[in-house]
Protein backbone atom coordinates (compact mmCIF):
# COMPACT_ATOMS: atom_id res chain seq x y z
CA UNK A 1 0.00 0.00 0.00
CA UNK A 2 2.91 2.37 0.61
CA UNK A 3 3.55 2.64 -3.13
CA UNK A 4 0.20 4.42 -3.39
CA UNK A 5 1.56 7.32 -1.30
CA UNK A 6 4.54 8.89 -3.16
CA UNK A 7 6.74 11.39 -1.31
CA UNK A 8 8.82 14.34 -2.56
CA UNK A 9 11.91 15.71 -0.78
CA UNK A 10 13.02 19.24 -1.77
CA UNK A 11 16.38 20.45 -0.43
CA UNK A 12 19.36 22.18 -2.05
CA UNK A 13 21.76 20.17 0.18
CA UNK A 14 22.47 16.96 -1.72
CA UNK A 15 23.53 15.00 1.38
CA UNK A 16 20.45 16.02 3.33
CA UNK A 17 18.17 15.36 0.38
CA UNK A 18 19.52 11.89 -0.45
CA UNK A 19 19.78 10.83 3.20
CA UNK A 20 16.14 11.61 3.87
CA UNK A 21 15.09 9.90 0.63
CA UNK A 22 17.10 6.80 1.59
CA UNK A 23 15.47 6.62 5.04
CA UNK A 24 11.99 6.85 3.53
CA UNK A 25 12.78 4.28 0.82
CA UNK A 26 13.91 1.87 3.53
CA UNK A 27 10.38 2.21 4.95
CA UNK A 28 9.01 1.13 1.58
CA UNK A 29 7.86 4.46 0.13
CA UNK A 30 8.34 5.72 -3.42
CA UNK A 31 10.47 8.88 -3.03
CA UNK A 32 11.57 11.54 -5.54
CA UNK A 33 13.99 14.36 -4.85
CA UNK A 34 14.39 17.92 -6.12
CA UNK A 35 17.32 20.35 -5.53
CA UNK A 36 15.16 23.48 -5.80
CA UNK A 37 11.63 24.81 -5.95
CA UNK A 38 11.43 24.98 -9.73
CA UNK A 39 12.30 21.30 -10.15
CA UNK A 40 9.87 20.43 -7.35
CA UNK A 41 7.02 22.10 -9.24
CA UNK A 42 7.87 20.19 -12.42
CA UNK A 43 7.72 16.91 -10.49
CA UNK A 44 4.50 17.90 -8.68
CA UNK A 45 2.79 18.53 -12.02
CA UNK A 46 3.60 14.98 -13.11
CA UNK A 47 3.03 13.14 -9.80
CA UNK A 48 0.33 13.45 -7.14
CA UNK A 49 2.59 13.44 -4.04
CA UNK A 50 0.96 12.63 -0.73
CA UNK A 51 3.71 14.35 1.30
CA UNK A 52 6.30 16.96 0.32
CA UNK A 53 9.29 17.73 2.56
CA UNK A 54 10.40 21.27 1.65
CA UNK A 55 13.52 23.02 2.94
CA UNK A 56 12.67 26.49 4.18
CA UNK A 57 15.87 28.20 3.00
CA UNK A 58 16.80 27.52 -0.63
CA UNK A 59 18.77 29.73 -3.01
CA UNK A 60 17.74 30.42 -6.56
CA UNK A 61 14.88 32.88 -6.21
CA UNK A 62 12.20 30.47 -4.85
CA UNK A 63 12.32 29.78 -1.11
CA UNK A 64 10.43 27.10 0.82
CA UNK A 65 7.35 29.23 1.51
CA UNK A 66 6.87 30.07 -2.15
CA UNK A 67 7.56 26.47 -3.18
CA UNK A 68 4.99 25.25 -0.66
CA UNK A 69 2.33 27.66 -1.91
CA UNK A 70 2.93 26.73 -5.56
CA UNK A 71 2.78 22.99 -4.78
CA UNK A 72 -0.49 23.55 -2.93
CA UNK A 73 -1.84 25.37 -5.96
CA UNK A 74 -1.03 22.32 -8.12
CA UNK A 75 -1.76 19.64 -5.52
CA UNK A 76 -4.18 20.99 -2.89
CA UNK A 77 -4.35 17.63 -1.05
CA UNK A 78 -0.56 17.33 -0.57
CA UNK A 79 0.74 17.57 3.00
CA UNK A 80 3.71 19.94 3.22
CA UNK A 81 6.35 19.42 5.91
CA UNK A 82 8.82 22.27 6.30
CA UNK A 83 12.48 21.44 7.01
CA UNK A 84 14.17 24.15 9.03
CA UNK A 85 17.30 24.95 11.04
CA UNK A 86 17.16 25.99 14.70
CA UNK A 87 17.57 29.64 13.80
CA UNK A 88 14.45 29.68 11.64
CA UNK A 89 11.91 27.86 13.82
CA UNK A 90 9.81 31.00 14.15
CA UNK A 91 9.72 31.27 10.38
CA UNK A 92 8.67 27.61 10.16
CA UNK A 93 5.78 28.29 12.51
CA UNK A 94 4.80 31.16 10.26
CA UNK A 95 4.95 28.72 7.31
CA UNK A 96 2.45 26.48 9.11
CA UNK A 97 0.08 29.43 9.28
CA UNK A 98 0.46 29.66 5.51
CA UNK A 99 -0.53 26.01 5.02
CA UNK A 100 2.33 23.74 6.09
CA UNK A 101 1.11 20.72 8.07
CA UNK A 102 4.25 20.14 10.18
CA UNK A 103 7.85 21.20 10.48
CA UNK A 104 11.00 19.28 11.43
CA UNK A 105 14.30 20.70 12.66
CA UNK A 106 17.73 19.86 11.27
CA UNK A 107 19.56 17.62 11.89
CA UNK A 108 16.65 15.28 11.14
CA UNK A 109 16.04 12.08 13.11
CA UNK A 110 15.14 9.09 10.88
CA UNK A 111 12.83 7.59 13.50
CA UNK A 112 11.04 10.90 13.97
CA UNK A 113 10.54 11.18 10.21
CA UNK A 114 9.18 7.63 9.98
CA UNK A 115 6.69 8.24 12.76
CA UNK A 116 5.61 11.57 11.29
CA UNK A 117 5.05 10.10 7.82
CA UNK A 118 3.18 7.11 9.24
CA UNK A 119 0.89 9.38 11.26
CA UNK A 120 0.12 11.66 8.31
CA UNK A 121 -0.57 8.74 5.96
CA UNK A 122 -2.86 7.04 8.46
CA UNK A 123 -4.83 10.27 8.59
CA UNK A 124 -4.90 10.49 4.79
CA UNK A 125 -6.10 6.89 4.53
CA UNK A 126 -8.90 7.64 7.00
CA UNK A 127 -9.85 10.79 5.09
CA UNK A 128 -9.86 8.81 1.83
CA UNK A 129 -12.11 6.14 3.32
CA UNK A 130 -14.45 8.82 4.68
CA UNK A 131 -14.59 10.44 1.24
CA UNK A 132 -15.58 7.10 -0.29
CA UNK A 133 -18.30 6.65 2.34
CA UNK A 134 -19.59 10.17 1.70
CA UNK A 135 -19.66 9.43 -2.02
CA UNK A 136 -21.67 6.28 -1.36
CA UNK A 137 -24.09 8.20 0.82
CA UNK A 138 -24.69 10.85 -1.85
CA UNK A 139 -25.72 8.28 -4.40
CA UNK A 140 -27.54 6.19 -1.77
CA UNK A 141 -27.26 2.88 -3.58
CA UNK A 142 -29.31 4.13 -6.50
CA UNK A 143 -28.52 1.08 -8.59
CA UNK A 144 -24.82 1.87 -8.78
CA UNK A 145 -23.99 -0.95 -6.38
CA UNK A 146 -25.97 -3.45 -8.47
CA UNK A 147 -23.70 -4.34 -11.36
CA UNK A 148 -25.56 -5.87 -14.28
CA UNK A 149 -26.27 -5.84 -17.97
CA UNK A 150 -28.74 -8.71 -17.76
CA UNK A 151 -32.16 -7.78 -19.25
CA UNK A 152 -34.11 -9.39 -16.40
CA UNK A 153 -32.05 -7.54 -13.78
CA UNK A 154 -32.49 -4.28 -15.68
CA UNK A 155 -36.26 -4.83 -15.57
CA UNK A 156 -35.99 -5.37 -11.81
CA UNK A 157 -34.00 -2.15 -11.38
CA UNK A 158 -36.61 -0.26 -13.39
CA UNK A 159 -39.31 -1.74 -11.13
CA UNK A 160 -37.45 -0.59 -8.00
CA UNK A 161 -37.65 2.96 -9.36
CA UNK A 162 -41.37 2.65 -10.08
CA UNK A 163 -42.25 1.40 -6.59
CA UNK A 164 -39.65 3.37 -4.62
CA UNK A 165 -42.02 6.01 -3.21
CA UNK A 166 -44.91 3.66 -2.51
CA UNK A 167 -45.62 2.30 0.96
CA UNK A 168 -46.60 -1.09 -0.45
CA UNK A 169 -44.89 -4.13 1.05
CA UNK A 170 -42.30 -5.82 -1.18
CA UNK A 171 -41.33 -9.50 -1.13
CA UNK A 172 -37.95 -10.28 -2.68
CA UNK A 173 -37.36 -13.93 -3.59
CA UNK A 174 -34.08 -15.45 -4.64
CA UNK A 175 -31.40 -17.95 -3.78
CA UNK A 176 -28.83 -17.14 -1.11
CA UNK A 177 -26.20 -14.71 -2.36
CA UNK A 178 -28.21 -13.18 -5.21
CA UNK A 179 -28.23 -9.68 -3.70
CA UNK A 180 -31.66 -9.38 -2.09
CA UNK A 181 -30.49 -6.76 0.40
CA UNK A 182 -28.95 -4.65 -2.37
CA UNK A 183 -32.29 -4.62 -4.20
CA UNK A 184 -34.06 -3.66 -0.97
CA UNK A 185 -31.61 -0.78 -0.53
CA UNK A 186 -32.23 0.30 -4.13
CA UNK A 187 -35.97 0.50 -3.40
CA UNK A 188 -35.50 2.46 -0.18
CA UNK A 189 -32.83 4.90 -1.33
CA UNK A 190 -34.58 5.70 -4.62
CA UNK A 191 -37.77 6.88 -2.95
CA UNK A 192 -39.10 9.55 -0.65
CA UNK A 193 -37.89 7.65 2.45
CA UNK A 194 -34.24 7.85 1.38
CA UNK A 195 -33.35 10.30 4.16
CA UNK A 196 -35.02 8.11 6.78
CA UNK A 197 -33.60 4.96 8.43
CA UNK A 198 -33.03 1.71 6.56
CA UNK A 199 -32.95 -1.03 9.20
CA UNK A 200 -31.89 -4.61 8.46
CA UNK A 201 -33.05 -7.59 10.52
CA UNK A 202 -32.20 -11.21 9.77
CA UNK A 203 -34.97 -13.48 11.03
CA UNK A 204 -32.79 -16.61 10.95
CA UNK A 205 -30.69 -18.14 13.73
CA UNK A 206 -32.54 -16.32 16.54
CA UNK A 207 -34.90 -17.89 19.06
CA UNK A 208 -38.51 -16.77 18.99
CA UNK A 209 -38.23 -14.71 22.20
CA UNK A 210 -34.99 -13.04 21.16
CA UNK A 211 -36.30 -12.19 17.71
CA UNK A 212 -39.49 -10.79 19.26
CA UNK A 213 -37.55 -8.44 21.54
CA UNK A 214 -35.25 -7.45 18.65
CA UNK A 215 -38.19 -6.56 16.41
CA UNK A 216 -40.53 -4.93 18.91
CA UNK A 217 -38.27 -3.88 21.78
CA UNK A 218 -39.06 -4.41 25.45
CA UNK A 219 -39.99 -2.61 28.64
CA UNK A 220 -37.88 -2.39 31.75
CA UNK A 221 -38.30 -5.56 33.83
CA UNK A 222 -39.94 -7.50 30.98
CA UNK A 223 -37.47 -10.34 31.58
CA UNK A 224 -34.28 -11.06 33.50
CA UNK A 225 -31.63 -8.60 32.36
CA UNK A 226 -34.07 -6.01 30.97
CA UNK A 227 -32.66 -3.17 33.06
CA UNK A 228 -34.15 -0.42 30.92
CA UNK A 229 -36.62 0.13 28.12
CA UNK A 230 -35.21 -0.71 24.68
CA UNK A 231 -36.53 0.17 21.24
CA UNK A 232 -36.89 -2.57 18.66
CA UNK A 233 -36.06 -2.54 14.97
CA UNK A 234 -39.55 -1.35 14.01
CA UNK A 235 -39.23 1.75 16.16
CA UNK A 236 -35.70 2.38 14.89
CA UNK A 237 -37.05 2.26 11.33
CA UNK A 238 -39.89 4.69 11.99
CA UNK A 239 -40.42 6.88 8.92
CA UNK A 240 -38.17 4.65 6.85
CA UNK A 241 -37.88 1.02 5.83
CA UNK A 242 -37.32 -2.25 7.68
CA UNK A 243 -35.77 -5.09 5.69
CA UNK A 244 -36.75 -8.48 7.11
CA UNK A 245 -34.36 -11.03 5.65
CA UNK A 246 -35.20 -14.75 5.68
CA UNK A 247 -38.80 -14.05 6.60
CA UNK A 248 -39.73 -17.69 5.92
CA UNK A 249 -37.94 -18.76 9.10
CA UNK A 250 -40.11 -16.94 11.65
CA UNK A 251 -42.30 -18.84 14.12
CA UNK A 252 -46.13 -19.03 13.97
CA UNK A 253 -46.44 -16.59 16.90
CA UNK A 254 -44.22 -13.99 15.26
CA UNK A 255 -46.09 -14.49 11.99
CA UNK A 256 -49.25 -13.44 13.84
CA UNK A 257 -47.48 -10.46 15.45
CA UNK A 258 -46.06 -9.34 12.11
CA UNK A 259 -49.47 -9.65 10.45
CA UNK A 260 -50.88 -7.24 13.03
CA UNK A 261 -48.09 -4.73 12.38
CA UNK A 262 -48.76 -4.92 8.64
CA UNK A 263 -52.51 -4.40 9.16
CA UNK A 264 -52.49 -1.75 11.88
CA UNK A 265 -48.94 -0.30 11.92
CA UNK A 266 -48.83 -0.67 15.70
CA UNK A 267 -47.58 -3.17 18.25
CA UNK A 268 -46.69 -3.71 21.91
CA UNK A 269 -43.17 -3.89 23.22
CA UNK A 270 -42.39 -7.12 25.09
CA UNK A 271 -43.80 -6.65 28.58
CA UNK A 272 -45.55 -3.44 27.53
CA UNK A 273 -49.18 -2.30 27.90
CA UNK A 274 -49.07 0.78 25.69
CA UNK A 275 -49.27 0.48 21.92
CA UNK A 276 -46.47 1.89 19.78
CA UNK A 277 -47.50 3.32 16.41
CA UNK A 278 -45.01 3.44 13.54
CA UNK A 279 -44.87 4.50 9.90
CA UNK A 280 -42.63 1.83 8.40
CA UNK A 281 -42.36 0.32 4.96
CA UNK A 282 -41.67 -3.42 5.09
CA UNK A 283 -39.47 -5.17 2.57
CA UNK A 284 -39.15 -8.91 3.19
CA UNK A 285 -36.84 -11.44 1.58
CA UNK A 286 -36.65 -15.21 1.47
CA UNK A 287 -34.93 -18.02 -0.38
CA UNK A 288 -37.96 -20.22 0.21
CA UNK A 289 -41.07 -20.66 -1.92
CA UNK A 290 -43.59 -19.18 0.51
CA UNK A 291 -46.55 -20.40 -1.57
CA UNK A 292 -45.35 -23.96 -0.97
CA UNK A 293 -44.76 -23.14 2.71
CA UNK A 294 -48.40 -22.03 2.91
CA UNK A 295 -49.57 -25.29 1.31
CA UNK A 296 -47.52 -27.22 3.85
CA UNK A 297 -49.11 -25.18 6.67
CA UNK A 298 -45.72 -23.78 7.74
CA UNK A 299 -46.54 -20.18 6.84
CA UNK A 300 -49.74 -18.19 7.36
CA UNK A 301 -51.69 -17.64 4.17
CA UNK A 302 -52.99 -14.22 5.27
CA UNK A 303 -49.46 -13.04 6.10
CA UNK A 304 -48.16 -14.35 2.77
CA UNK A 305 -50.69 -12.26 0.84
CA UNK A 306 -49.93 -9.22 3.01
CA UNK A 307 -46.21 -9.56 2.27
CA UNK A 308 -46.60 -10.45 -1.40
CA UNK A 309 -48.11 -7.17 -2.58
CA UNK A 310 -45.17 -6.54 -4.92
CA UNK A 311 -42.98 -9.56 -5.66
CA UNK A 312 -39.46 -9.36 -7.06
CA UNK A 313 -37.79 -12.59 -8.12
CA UNK A 314 -34.03 -12.35 -8.48
CA UNK A 315 -32.43 -14.68 -11.03
CA UNK A 316 -29.48 -16.79 -9.85
CA UNK A 317 -26.06 -15.93 -11.24
CA UNK A 318 -26.07 -19.01 -13.52
CA UNK A 319 -29.00 -17.38 -15.36
CA UNK A 320 -27.16 -14.10 -15.83
CA UNK A 321 -23.70 -15.29 -16.88
CA UNK A 322 -23.11 -12.11 -18.86
CA UNK A 323 -22.74 -10.37 -15.50
CA UNK A 324 -19.91 -12.63 -14.30
CA UNK A 325 -17.09 -10.66 -16.05
CA UNK A 326 -18.48 -7.33 -14.79
CA UNK A 327 -18.79 -8.58 -11.23
CA UNK A 328 -15.40 -10.33 -11.31
CA UNK A 329 -13.60 -7.18 -12.47
CA UNK A 330 -15.41 -5.14 -9.79
CA UNK A 331 -14.44 -7.57 -7.04
CA UNK A 332 -10.82 -7.75 -8.23
CA UNK A 333 -10.32 -4.00 -7.95
CA UNK A 334 -12.34 -3.62 -4.74
CA UNK A 335 -10.82 -6.57 -2.86
CA UNK A 336 -7.22 -6.08 -4.04
CA UNK A 337 -7.39 -2.47 -2.85
CA UNK A 338 -8.87 -3.49 0.51
CA UNK A 339 -6.24 -6.20 1.03
CA UNK A 340 -3.34 -4.08 -0.24
CA UNK A 341 -2.54 -6.60 -2.98
CA UNK A 342 -1.08 -5.52 -6.33
CA UNK A 343 -3.57 -7.31 -8.62
CA UNK A 344 -4.50 -5.30 -11.69
CA UNK A 345 -7.15 -7.49 -13.31
CA UNK A 346 -8.28 -10.88 -14.51
CA UNK A 347 -7.34 -12.65 -17.75
CA UNK A 348 -9.73 -13.76 -20.50
CA UNK A 349 -8.87 -17.42 -19.80
CA UNK A 350 -9.77 -16.97 -16.12
CA UNK A 351 -13.06 -15.27 -17.03
CA UNK A 352 -13.90 -18.22 -19.26
CA UNK A 353 -13.52 -20.52 -16.24
CA UNK A 354 -15.72 -18.29 -14.09
CA UNK A 355 -18.44 -17.99 -16.75
CA UNK A 356 -18.57 -21.78 -17.15
CA UNK A 357 -19.06 -22.39 -13.41
CA UNK A 358 -22.65 -22.72 -12.12
CA UNK A 359 -22.24 -20.62 -8.93
CA UNK A 360 -24.55 -22.39 -6.47
CA UNK A 361 -23.65 -19.66 -3.95
CA UNK A 362 -24.32 -16.93 -6.52
CA UNK A 363 -22.72 -13.46 -6.29
CA UNK A 364 -21.57 -13.99 -2.70
CA UNK A 365 -19.71 -17.13 -3.75
CA UNK A 366 -18.11 -15.29 -6.68
CA UNK A 367 -16.87 -12.59 -4.31
CA UNK A 368 -15.38 -15.20 -1.97
CA UNK A 369 -13.73 -17.02 -4.87
CA UNK A 370 -12.15 -13.81 -6.16
CA UNK A 371 -10.87 -12.98 -2.67
CA UNK A 372 -9.28 -16.42 -2.31
CA UNK A 373 -7.64 -16.08 -5.73
CA UNK A 374 -6.25 -12.64 -4.85
CA UNK A 375 -4.82 -13.90 -1.56
CA UNK A 376 -3.01 -16.80 -3.28
CA UNK A 377 -2.09 -14.94 -6.50
CA UNK A 378 1.64 -14.73 -7.22
CA UNK A 379 1.40 -12.47 -10.28
CA UNK A 380 -0.10 -9.08 -10.95
CA UNK A 381 -3.03 -10.58 -12.87
CA UNK A 382 -5.46 -13.36 -11.97
CA UNK A 383 -5.12 -16.15 -14.50
CA UNK A 384 -6.72 -19.52 -15.20
CA UNK A 385 -4.33 -21.37 -12.87
CA UNK A 386 -5.56 -19.24 -9.94
CA UNK A 387 -8.93 -21.01 -10.29
CA UNK A 388 -7.75 -24.58 -10.83
CA UNK A 389 -9.42 -25.70 -7.61
CA UNK A 390 -12.71 -24.19 -8.80
CA UNK A 391 -12.51 -26.15 -12.06
CA UNK A 392 -11.91 -29.32 -10.07
CA UNK A 393 -14.93 -28.61 -7.88
CA UNK A 394 -17.07 -27.91 -10.94
CA UNK A 395 -15.92 -31.14 -12.55
CA UNK A 396 -16.69 -33.05 -9.40
CA UNK A 397 -20.20 -31.63 -9.35
CA UNK A 398 -20.85 -32.37 -13.01
CA UNK A 399 -19.37 -35.88 -13.05
CA UNK A 400 -20.44 -37.11 -9.62
CA UNK A 401 -21.46 -40.73 -10.09
CA UNK A 402 -22.69 -42.83 -7.20
CA UNK A 403 -21.74 -46.52 -7.13
CA UNK A 404 -23.97 -49.21 -5.70
CA UNK A 405 -24.38 -47.85 -2.16
CA UNK A 406 -27.07 -47.68 0.50
CA UNK A 407 -29.49 -44.77 0.72
CA UNK A 408 -27.91 -43.73 4.02
CA UNK A 409 -24.47 -43.54 2.40
CA UNK A 410 -25.91 -41.63 -0.53
CA UNK A 411 -27.57 -39.14 1.84
CA UNK A 412 -24.36 -38.76 3.81
CA UNK A 413 -22.44 -37.94 0.63
CA UNK A 414 -25.08 -35.44 -0.46
CA UNK A 415 -24.86 -33.64 2.91
CA UNK A 416 -21.05 -33.50 2.80
CA UNK A 417 -21.13 -32.19 -0.79
CA UNK A 418 -23.68 -29.50 0.14
CA UNK A 419 -21.60 -28.37 3.13
CA UNK A 420 -18.49 -28.17 0.96
CA UNK A 421 -20.31 -26.11 -1.67
CA UNK A 422 -21.64 -23.78 1.01
CA UNK A 423 -18.29 -23.51 2.81
CA UNK A 424 -19.67 -25.12 5.98
CA UNK A 425 -22.70 -22.82 6.24
CA UNK A 426 -25.41 -25.08 7.69
CA UNK A 427 -28.27 -22.70 6.90
CA UNK A 428 -27.34 -22.43 3.22
CA UNK A 429 -26.58 -26.15 2.98
CA UNK A 430 -30.01 -27.03 4.41
CA UNK A 431 -31.67 -24.71 1.88
CA UNK A 432 -29.73 -26.35 -0.97
CA UNK A 433 -30.78 -29.80 0.27
CA UNK A 434 -34.38 -28.71 0.69
CA UNK A 435 -34.60 -29.58 4.40
CA UNK A 436 -34.90 -27.62 7.64
CA UNK A 437 -31.79 -26.69 9.56
CA UNK A 438 -32.96 -28.70 12.57
CA UNK A 439 -33.31 -31.75 10.30
CA UNK A 440 -29.85 -31.20 8.91
CA UNK A 441 -28.39 -30.90 12.41
CA UNK A 442 -30.02 -34.22 13.30
CA UNK A 443 -28.50 -35.85 10.25
CA UNK A 444 -25.04 -34.37 10.97
CA UNK A 445 -25.24 -35.96 14.40
CA UNK A 446 -26.58 -39.23 13.01
CA UNK A 447 -23.88 -39.59 10.35
CA UNK A 448 -21.17 -38.17 12.65
CA UNK A 449 -20.28 -35.47 10.13
CA UNK A 450 -17.90 -32.83 11.50
CA UNK A 451 -18.47 -29.42 9.91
Amino acid sequence: MKKNWPILVVDDEDVMCESMAAWLREDGYHVDTAPNGQKALELAKAMDYAICFVDLKMPGGMDGIETMMEIHRIRPEASIIIITAYATVDTAIQAMKEGAQEYIVKPCNPQEISMLVSRILKLKKLQSENAILRKKLTRQYRHHDIITKNPRMEEILALTQDIASLRSTVLIRGESGTGKELVARAVHFSGNRAEKPFVVMSCAALTETLLESELFGYEKGAFTGAAAQAKGKFEMANGGTIFLDEIGDISPKLQADLLRVLQERRFYRVGGTQEVEVDVRIIAATNKNLAEEVQQARFREDLYYRLNVIEIRLPPLRERREDVPLLAEHFVHHISSALGREVSGISAAALKVLIAYDWPGNVRELENVIERAIVTCRNGMLDEHDFTWLQQNAGAQQNWEVPDVSLDDLERRAIIAALERKHGNVKEASAALGIDRSTLYDKLKRYEIVH
